[in-house]
């Protein structure tokens, strides 16, 4: 089986060192197995997204040494796609429309609290969704979309986890994994205004571009059990995964797009050489 790896950044700040030992990461990983190295880029939350910070990723990349097989696919050229996984998800009973505001959502989970059981969390600490709206009648959303009243569709995880029985997933170097979708609850997949979200869009685009290894940080492990969910639903083939470490700034943070003096752009601004900074970014010549 040929290797097919990807990188996927947002376009929505300059890359950083993290972005890089993703990026190199993935190149690495197909280009040491005579495989295809693929760049997606995930514009989807349109509001943020700018085409100067588009064109100074693939400036970067290339600075870096990279290259990769292939058009650039961008996620904002393929809305239809999307669209169409939904309409699947929707076909099986497993997508209802949330109408709950943030602020109605945290008072569902601020009332919770005082229960004898309350909320259950998400791996980072994050309540539930209560799933106020799954419990709405066909004739309670029949009006409320007819108000034109704003709204999410959200994932119906447990009828979804009953339709594919026990999934398991593996990384290369974590091992094999039971899938836990429920531990991130009823995931949101599109909204009113936006035909699709990440778990949605990055599922849909690692099978179209048939991606046999998902290299990406250790920060989107959890991620990862929605995602093998919803390759089951939709009859994806399952690909393996690598997800590595992360990169920390001096005091132990993960590196992020603010953290202006760590982006590629700031150290080419000093005079640094590409190969010194794929050292810093964890990958010495």
């Amino acid at each position: 089986m040929t290797v097919v790896t990807r990188f996927a950044p947002s376009p929505t700040g300059f890359l950083h060192l993290g972005h890089a030992h993703s990026a190199l990461a993935g190149w690495r990983r197909a280009r040491e197995a005579g495989g295809r190295f693929l760049l997606r880029i995930e514009d989807i939350d349109q509001g943020r997204c700018r085409p100067e910070f588009e064109a100074a990723i693939l400036e970067d990349l290339a600075w870096l040494g990279l290259d990769w097989d292939g058009p650039v696919r961008r996620q904002s050229e393929h809305w239809g796609d999307y669209r169409a996984a939904l309409a699947v998800l929707e076909g099986q009973g497993l997508i209802y429309p949330c109408f709950c505001t943030r602020r109605e959502i945290q008072a569902e989970i601020a009332a919770m609290q005082s229960a004898p059981h309350g909320p259950a969390d998400t791996p980072d600490g994050v309540p539930l969704y209560p799933g106020t709206c799954r419990r709405l009648s066909p004739q309670q959303r029949a009006d409320r979309l007819a108000e034109g009243r704003s709204y999410a569709l959200r994932l119906d995880m447990a009828g979804a986890i009953r339709r594919t029985g026990p999934l398991t997933w593996t990384d290369e170097l974590a091992g094999e994994q039971a899938a836990r979708p429920e531990r991130l609850g009823d995931v949101v997949l599109a909204r009113k205004d936006a035909p699709t979200s990440y778990h949605l869009a990055v599922t849909v685009d690692d099978e179209i571009q048939d991606v046999t290894v998902v290299t990406r940080g250790r920060d989107l492990f959890e991620a990862t059990h929605v995602h093998r969910l919803l390759q089951a639903l939709l009859g994806y083939r399952v690909p393996v995964w690598r997800h590595h470490a992360l990169l920390t700034d001096a005091a132990g943070k993960r590196l992020a797009k603010r953290s202006d003096a760590a982006s590629i752009r700031a150290y080419r601004a000093q005079g640094r050489s590409a190969a010194e900074v794929r050292a810093l970014a964890g990958f010495p010549d």
